[in-house]
């Protein structure tokens, strides 16, 4: 049995600033440290019940976990494989759950001072069928597409709500509140027991959430913050430019989408 852990920073308890989420900057190791806790809590939880675990660092460069602060048996993907999948690359049809810890709300909405899609500088906001996507949004079509269940998420009070829109069965830990540039944070050590027994509990009853069905199309439709942008992705094969800013493809399986969406925004 394994378990795929999908691990970044802006949903981390206490993470409020850009700065906390970048190495070298005031703030960032003690987000780093409390990020090691969180996906340590989600690791604890999965190995008791008799799970591998394999983890993702999916912030920034994808070298912000301490390996040797994790369990010793799970395995850590660090950097970028420079695939599709992004935040979700390793992961296949080998894998029965998926969990993701530290998210954060998405680019357009107004829920984390945090909230972006992929690169805050980059976009306005992403959509997917006509729904502003997510992190979570993107990388949870990813695990359906493998026929792999998201079965738990961590992060900001506005990404728990929208995982639990698309996947009402999904079991949820709230790691704070965010008004304007302002975060209100439970406790770190509040948070890492919540983990623990929320993937626990999750991982009981894998089996009683479903994968979400597959999207006969996918309509992706991107907001670039500069219009040169757009315009470079529209020269992307099949992309229609609908102004100065946005642009949008329509892919027929989750890979064409990922696919057209790493080429698109170069990211």
């Amino acid at each position: 049995m394994k378990v795929f852990v999908s691990a970044d920073i802006e949903g981390i308890a206490g993470v409020t600033s850009w700065d906390e989420t970048l190495p070298g900057r005031l703030g960032y190791e003690e987000a780093q440290i409390q990020m090691n806790k969180e996906v340590t809590a989600a690791c604890d939880a999965a190995i008791e019940l008799g799970y591998e675990v394999v983890v993702k660092d999916g912030h920034d460069a994808g070298l912000n976990l301490h390996h040797d602060k994790l369990p010793k048996n799970v395995e850590l993907i660090r950097g970028w494989m420079t695939t599709p999948e992004s935040m979700m690359a390793g992961i296949d049809e080998t894998y029965d759950a998926a969990i993701y810890i530290g998210y954060h709300s998405p680019e357009g909405s107004d829920t984390s001072c945090l909230a972006h899609t992929i690169e805050h500088s980059e976009f306005n906001w992403i959509k997917i069928n006509n729904k502003i996507a997510s992190e979570f949004t993107i990388n949870r079509i990813t695990a359906d597409s493998y026929h792999v269940p998201s079965i738990f998420i961590s992060g900001d009070e506005g990404i728990c709500n929208l995982a639990k829109e698309e996947s009402p069965s999904i079991v949820s830990v709230t790691t704070k509140i965010s008004t304007g540039n302002s975060t209100w944070n439970k406790h770190p050590e509040v948070v890492t027991r919540e983990i623990f027994e929320g993937v626990k509990n999750a991982l009981l009853i894998r089996e009683s959430i479903p994968i979400i069905p597959l999207e006969s199309e996918y309509k992706l439709t991107i907001n670039f913050k500069e219009h040169a942008k757009a315009k470079r992705a529209a020269w992307y094969p099949g992309v229609s430019r609908i102004n100065s800013h946005i642009v949008e493809y329509t892919a027929t399986t989750p890979l064409e989408l990922r696919i057209a969406q790493m080429f698109m925004t170069g990211l």
